[in-house]
């Protein structure tokens, strides 16, 4: 989220024009200026520098006269554009009316915002609406001179778009919209999206991004966070990227929570399970202390809400150092004075030592409305590479948790279940052993987990096709390994338990 204090940010279109964006878009599509249009004329090379914030290779590829090299230049590489070229590729006389493009020098026009083509999950040509300077490679230091920027999108907008449960639902709220990318996908399977920001200009830039995206229009609330809310509104889904880097101060407000350490993203997370709705999703990104003498799991469960399941997973723990330094070059201040850059950086490790933290941690929380007496609380470190999109995974966590919740050992023994797709098993050993030394089950889809199994385990797993009930075939491993059919019944569900839970057996 940005402030609300904007002196030096050009005037962005006006999102009252439909009309203007509608045809607009029509332009850009039909210039093939697309996800997959840019990758075909700048080549793999100069697409990924762009991320780094790299131009030079992107303006080689676009020295050709092109309509789509000419919109390359001009929406996302924010380079002057002679009037006559562009009025042949898009409606220049209404843009400049309503505030797409500005007239400069004697025969040239401007983009006043970044527009950045954005394929979505089903192969939709979208368009993310950005302040100048934000849709490539992020905000590449602007923070540093104009805390009001509008950011693009980016890795974390990515990632918690990839998470987030795409089932139809009736409402959904995205905290801190941003430029909208949260919002621009839960209007495609929520009847009704409320969107809020303490930045008026963000709101207006999401607008624009609907709008040029083809979208339905988001209810646009502007205040922090839950403010803007009316006190009965509950909602199915709530999604946000919150400012959540722990810093001194809000410096930046577009990513500095503002508040004593991790207490932005704490009171997100324990603000939102009064406003679900039973069954309802609510997911985040986040930044956590580990503080010291302080289990950093313990930490997270104290903020999940009551009357929620939730699951907590850790991607990434940096030091102190590492984490101040990162956020340091985020804001550019590494190119400023260096007594300045010194200072700012003694400033984050004074803030990190008066709250004795020694790392920060940073990953995904998903809660869940249960009517169960006793909520699940997952919290688990898995820094190991997944399959985006997740939200399929997600979705099928909790509906195991439910399972699993409703099946006692005996249920359990008598329900039949299926390998899930993609399963492989390893065997670990010695060259030429003749047993094992262990088995492993390894995924190659969603969260790409691996588990040992012992010899039961795997056999068990590995005829498993939902033809016969768990507890058949457990009496059939125990004649075959001559052991006592009781006792293996009676050890082997907290196995089958774990194999459910982690994803490996489906229910039949």
């Amino acid at each position: 989220m940005s402030t609300s204090s904007l002196p030096t940010l050009p005037a962005a279109p006006a999102p009252g024009r439909p009309d203007v964006a509608a045809r607009l878009r029509e332009a850009l599509i039909g210039a093939s200026f697309t996800a997959d249009g840019l990758l075909e004329l700048l080549g793999a090379p100069a697409y990924a520098a762009l991320a780094r914030s790299e131009t030079v290779p992107a303006l080689r590829a676009t020295r050709e006269d092109s309509p789509l090299a000419v919109l390359v230049r001009l929406f996302l590489l924010q380079q002057p554009v002679p009037y006559a070229r562009v009025a042949d590729v898009v409606p220049v006389d209404a843009c400049l009316e309503s505030g797409w493009l500005v007239r400069v020098g004697s025969d040239e026009v401007a983009a006043t915002v970044d527009v950045r083509p954005y394929g979505g999950p089903c192969g939709e040509d979208w368009f993310i609406v950005s302040d100048l300077g934000c849709a490539v490679g992020g905000a590449g230091g602007i923070g540093s001179r104009d805390e009001g920027v509008v950011l693009g999108v980016g890795g974390a907008s990515t990632t918690l778009a990839g998470l987030t449960v795409r089932t139809p639902v009736a409402s959904a709220l995205d905290l801190g919209t941003g430029s909208g990318i949260q919002a621009l996908h839960a209007v495609q399977h929520a009847t009704r999206v409320t969107a809020t920001d303490l930045n008026p200009r963000a709101l207006h830039i999401t607008a624009l991004t609907l709008a040029l995206s083809g979208a339905p229009a988001a209810d646009l609330r502007e205040g922090s966070l839950f403010e803007p809310l009316k006190q009965d509104e509950t909602y199915d889904l709530i999604v946000s990227n919150p400012p959540f880097v722990i810093s001194p101060g809000a410096r930046l407000t577009y990513r500095d929570g503002g508040m004593g350490g991790d207490d932005l993203c704490r009171s997100v997370v324990q603000g939102a399970g009064e406003l679900l709705n039973e069954g309802g999703f609510a997911q985040f990104l986040a930044n956590w202390q580990h503080v010291e003498g302080e289990d950093w799991q313990d930490r997270l469960r104290s903020w999940v809400p009551r009357g929620c399941d939730a699951w907590v997973v850790q991607r990434e723990v940096q030091d102190v150092t590492q984490y101040a330094e990162l956020w340091l070059r985020d804001a550019g201040d590494h190119r400023g004075d260096p007594a300045e850059y010194q200072a700012l950086y003694d400033a984050w490790l004074d803030e990190f030592e008066a709250r004795k933290v020694r790392a920060v941690g940073f990953g995904w929380i998903t809660l869940r409305r249960t009517g169960s007496a006793v909520p699940s609380v997952t919290v688990e470190e898995w820094p190991h590479p997944v399959e985006q999109p997740l939200g399929d995974t997600v979705r099928a966590h909790f509906e195991r948790l439910d399972y699993l919740r409703a099946h006692d050992d005996a249920a359990l023994l008598a329900a039949h279940f299926r390998l899930a797709p993609e399963i492989i098993q390893e065997q670990v050993g010695l060259p030429g052993a003749e047993d094992p030394e262990h088995v492993v089950l390894r995924q190659h889809r969603g969260m790409r987990r691996a588990t040992k199994v012992d010899t039961v385990g795997a056999g068990f797993a590995g005829v498993c096709d939902g033809s016969l009930s768990a507890g058949r075939i457990l009496d059939a491993i125990a004649q075959l390994m001559g052991e006592d059919p009781v006792m293996l019944r009676d050890r082997t569900p907290a196995q089958i338990r774990l194999l459910v839970e982690q994803g490996f057996l489906e229910p039949a």
